[in-house]
């Protein structure tokens, strides 16, 4: 009984390590010119990434109130509403840092990202006595600690999730880029859950694609055991590798990753969702990796530290995050 239950599981894992390259459907061609994944970013050398696409003009009015603690996904949560009315997601914990930066990234790229305001600490009115998550980030005042408020631009309607295998821009030069960011800024968990479609106020009909939730980046190149070495974790991310292979015709890299092993048995149906992710870092063609590499080498090394600077981390993490980062993006320029 115990041989055969090994056989079973060495099959399911044959058949989940010949997985990655397959059933990616070509792009719908006849939808992408009603949606949108990627605007030009104009002069790239003159964006704000301290204060992000939302800039100074939409930073919340503090004080902030709480409304409601949202107890799903894997980071503490809740809502709170500023001084304007305006409502605010507020996330704690290890995704707070790193999704700050990230989505400052993606917006100084062209890509969708959500307004992201960190605040090392902040006093919240009429915050619960004991919060189902996150308490820890509470100090006795009733100020809480490494707090990431969050807010999509614009006020969009969300109208779903989309698919990394079938979507309107499988096949273009903007979504094998978003690929590339994904692994630039060690993005490993790329479900589809992270991902939403919004409905453009300004055009009826268009869709708006982004990649809306981040947290999981500048850390390991995959889950670890812990949350704490896989997301905003300077040491694993300086010392991660970025590009595993360069031909010719396409590049592949380090991210997403393989998740540790143990998951394949405890946590099954989680290792195999990641595993079918891995394509994303797979053969992305080195014409569309260069042209991403050509927008990310216009960031100075003022802005690239500005991105970390609004995070909260020191003047030591920031000046070793942009490093690791300048490294990665000269390596693009190289191609």
């Amino acid at each position: 009984m115990r041989r055969s239950a090994s056989l079973t599981a060495l099959c399911l894992l044959t058949c989940v390590l010949a997985w990655p390259q397959a059933m990616v459907k070509p792009a719908d061609t006849a939808s992408v010119s009603t949606s949108v994944l990627w605007k030009d970013p104009g002069n790239i050398k003159s964006l704000d990434l301290f204060d992000g696409p939302g800039g100074k003009k939409d930073q919340p009015l503090l004080p902030v109130e709480f409304v409601k603690e949202d107890r799903k996904g894997t980071s503490p949560k809740f809502d709170v509403l500023d001084e304007r009315g305006e409502k605010w997601r507020a996330k704690l914990g290890p995704e707070a840092r790193p999704e700050t930066v990230a989505s400052r990234l993606l917006w100084a790229m062209g890509y969708g990202a959500n307004e992201n305001y960190f605040f090392s600490r902040l006093p919240v009115k009429n915050l619960p006595a004991k919060l189902h998550r996150g308490q820890s980030f509470v100090s006795a005042n009733g100020q809480v600690q490494a707090i990431r408020l969050q807010r999509h631009i614009g006020g969009e309607k969300k109208e779903g999730i989309w698919s990394w295998r079938h979507n309107p821009f499988l096949g273009t030069r903007e979504f094998n880029g978003l690929r590339v960011m994904m692994a630039l800024i060690n993005n490993w968990d790329v479900s589809d859950d992270n991902n939403a479609i919004f409905d453009d106020p300004g055009r009826p009909g268009r869709k708006l694609y982004e990649v809306t939730d981040v947290g999981a980046s500048f850390g390991q190149n995959a889950k670890n055991y812990t949350d704490a070495g896989s997301k905003g974790n300077l040491k694993a991310y300086v010392h991660s590798k970025f590009i595993t292979k360069i031909t010719p015709e396409y590049v592949n890299f380090n991210c997403p990753g393989r998740p540790p092993m143990i998951d394949f048995f405890f946590n099954p149906s989680f290792f195999i969702r990641e595993m079918h992710q891995r394509w994303i870092a797979k053969k992305i063609p080195r014409a569309d990796v260069k042209w991403i590499g050509s927008l990310l080498a216009q960031l100075s090394p003022g802005q690239i530290r500005d991105a970390f600077r609004a995070a909260g981390y020191t003047s030591q993490q920031v000046e070793a995050f942009a490093g690791a980062l300048e490294g990665r993006i000269k390596e693009l320029k190289n191609l």
